[in-house]
């Protein structure tokens, strides 16, 4: 889309293909070939040194195209660079709303309730809903354990989940009028999922069907025999003669659900500790720099719906909100800015919001309800500002960045500002001295990961020796990094459902990239590696596959999947939830 005037005939330079040209970057101009035996296919040529201003993207400003951001020189600064890419996130999730009708909104679904295969599209046409299982199978993926996430129901309980279990399950190889159930084990578990196969199929893996375990479908040995329910064999089970002696084989000696199962999955479902209503404070997406009020709308699973009490910058007859766990260290009680000298928005003398929110704040949140960060002693050798760190962009969670402590608050509280871009105070981004973000110098190096380096050096190039030389700066002392990692279940290529906290209303298909300790590289399935985000592996925006199926929340699916994934035969089990509203 870009118009080119003047005399540049000799400035063109070929590429032999579409891969090699785009392998040059941004700076590459396609145009469309006219005759000849090639005419259908485009002539890549690349500009070589005939620009000599450039135009920014975002704000319009020009300059010379030597002196803009990044390699692609397509901003000003990179404050037009954050924003342009705030804005494409913004269009990208859009775009995945689009993509999948069912995810107009969060909504609260019934728990425990059967649902339909499919759903009308806009169109009145049949829609598969996303199926875990059949995904599983496609992409060959294991699923990360719940015992791997401290915040979500039964984790402590899942030690009793394993592979080989037997349990009682509707039989739906039987062709009679009433329903029945048989035996099966657990092949895998995936999350809250498990691959199951009846009792008498032995090696015979076409017969498999997924099921959640926390559909109340599955019970423990002597449940039929407890409640009058009958045991029918498989109908396609012809070579066994003595069920009795086959069984008893098969089930002395073996593990079975705990009968309390359901009934600690209840208790856990019931912990709820905040409050609808209830005032907090909370990081201002807008101005990540500073707080703001807020009340808690609605609580789904522990993640709560937050609308600003200060609705005076919100668009016309539009209320914003904000989604974040309970657990979130973007979370705060009323009066932790003032407490810790942190900036918070001041109220707008025109209050508009009760008006339009119709919800009004009856109670403050106090501060036992709020996860503690670990304590860290501030006196003696402590972090100080003007301390050269690394530490994850908040705006931009898969990039890594050389970073500066611009201020030190109390508590063990941190203002820490980017050096990639202009020092405003509008960047600062607090996190806590035990926070899994912020990083030794060297850290990156050491993992083979890429650091994004300050505006103007070269990422080949760039040495922390010479940075701190050159900016007559020191570095933080390693010691005072929290380098704890006790270690956990999740390994690469693993599949989870996870926040995208970009966009933190949406829980998406998400995949384990890489594992860098306590970090992990979160994917989005079907989404460019532009989007993906590293995270601390405790952080409470990953769950379990399975998770918002138990809780009644909506999963994104990768682009296009939520309509293609169909049930491969009857046998196929597709346990979702639909809105009963």
């Amino acid at each position: 889309n870009k118009t080119v005037t003047g005399d540049i005939s000799k400035t063109y330079v070929p590429f032999p293909s579409l891969a090699e040209a785009e392998s040059a970057g941004e700076e590459s101009l396609g145009l469309l070939a006219e005759g000849g035996p090639e005419s259908r296919t485009f002539s890549i040529f690349k500009i070589a040194s005939f620009f000599s201003t450039a135009v920014c993207e975002m704000c319009g400003a020009t300059g010379c195209s030597s002196s803009f951001y990044s390699k692609s020189k397509r901003f000003c600064n990179i404050t037009c660079a954050r924003s342009f890419a705030s804005r494409f996130r913004k269009a990208a999730g859009l775009t995945r709303l689009q993509e999948n009708p069912l995810a107009k909104k969060p909504k609260v679904l019934s728990k425990f309730t059967k649902a339909r295969l499919a759903e009308l599209d806009g169109e009145g046409s049949p829609v598969a809903i996303f199926d875990w299982g059949d995904y599983l199978e496609k992409e060959t993926s294991l699923g990360a354990s719940v015992s791997c996430f401290r915040h979500v129901p039964m984790c402590a309980q899942w030690d009793d989940i394993s592979v080989g279990m037997k349990v009682e399950v509707l039989n739906s190889n039987a062709v009679l009028p009433t329903k029945v159930y048989w035996i099966a084990t657990v092949i895998q578990v995936a999350g809250y999922k498990a691959l199951l196969r009846y009792e008498g199929f032995e090696h015979d893996s076409s017969r498999d069907f997924w099921c959640s375990l926390v559909s109340g479908e599955l019970h423990p040995i002597g449940w039929c025999a407890m409640t009058g329910k009958l045991l029918v064999p498989p109908q396609d089970v012809a070579n066994i003669l003595d069920w009795k002696e086959y069984l008893m084989k098969k089930l002395v000696g073996a593990h079975t659900l705990p009968v309390e199962f359901y009934l600690k999955l209840s208790e856990s479902l019931k912990q709820e500790s905040f409050k609808v209503g209830m005032r907090v404070e909370v990081v201002d997406p807008k101005y990540v720099s500073r707080t703001r009020k807020a009340v808690i709308a609605s609580i789904t699973g522990g993640r709560l719906r937050l609308l600003y009490t200060d609705q005076s910058d919100s668009p016309e007859n539009v209320i914003t909100d904000f989604w974040c766990h309970q657990a979130s260290p973007l979370l705060h009680p009323i009066g932790w800015s003032k407490q810790v000298g942190h900036d918070i928005k001041t109220p707008s003398e025109s209050p508009n919001f009760n008006n339009c929110a119709g919800l009004k704040g009856n109670c403050d949140s106090t501060y036992n309800l709020f996860k503690k960060p670990r304590f860290v002693f501030m006196e003696g050798c402590f972090f100080e500002e003007g301390m050269k760190i690394e530490a994850i962009d908040p705006l931009n969670l898969g990039s890594i960045c050389v970073a500066t402590i611009y201020k030190v608050l109390s508590d063990g509280y941190l203002m820490v500002g980017f050096d990639s871009g202009p020092s405003l105070v509008s960047d600062w981004f607090c996190y806590h001295a035990s926070s899994h973000a912020i990083l030794p110098k060297g850290f990156c190096r050491k993992n083979n990961i890429p650091l994004t380096v300050p505006r103007g050096f070269d990422p080949k190039t760039f040495t922390w020796e010479h940075y701190l030389k050159e900016t007559n700066s020191t570095a933080a002392p390693p010691h005072l990094f929290n380098t704890d990692f006790p270690g956990h279940g999740i390994s690469p290529d693993v599949k989870l459902e996870a926040v995208d906290l970009m966009e933190p209303r949406l829980v998406c298909v998400a995949t384990v990239k890489r594992c860098v300790g306590r970090l992990l590289l979160i994917h989005f399935d079907g989404w460019d590696d532009d989007f993906d985000q590293w995270v601390n592996y405790e952080s409470p925006d990953l769950y379990p596959i399975g998770w918002c199926e138990l809780i009644g929340y909506q999963l994104q699916p990768p682009p296009g999947l939520g309509k293609c994934l169909q049930c491969n035969n009857g046998l196929k089990s597709l346990h979702t939830y639909i809105n009963t509203d």
